[in-house]
């Protein structure tokens, strides 16, 4: 897995983090770029879980494009909610997958 492009400190990532009721740290993506608040890059980057679960979102932003996907990720929070919404749902099993190859020692073979 590549390491992806951070931003730390991101004023955008702590507002997400307010949204969300003042969680200790948030990654978000916007382009092919993960902001983060409450977490360094190193601290990110060490959380191999949380990398894939980013990584899975920056594919989805790859296959539909930055604005249909923000668009679409909006309108599918306001549905059914953060922790419901078909992308946080992807992107946790994505993680989930890559967790269960690495525990098998395949995780070079992981595709977001």
């Amino acid at each position: 897995m590549n390491q992806p492009r951070t931003l730390v400190n991101s004023p955008l990532a702590r507002i997400a983090r307010l949204v969300l009721g003042g969680a200790p740290r948030v990654a978000m993506v916007l382009g092919q770029t993960v902001h983060l608040s409450g977490a360094t890059r190193a601290e990110f980057l060490a959380d191999p879980e949380w990398v894939a679960h980013e990584e899975v979102h920056l594919r989805q932003v790859r296959d539909l494009g930055l604005a249909r996907f923000l668009w679409q990720y909006l309108l599918e929070s306001a549905r059914v909610g953060y922790y419901q919404n078909k992308f946080e749902v992807e992107a946790r099993e994505g993680a989930r997958r890559f967790m269960e190859a690495r525990a098998r020692g395949q995780a070079e073979a992981w595709v977001a």
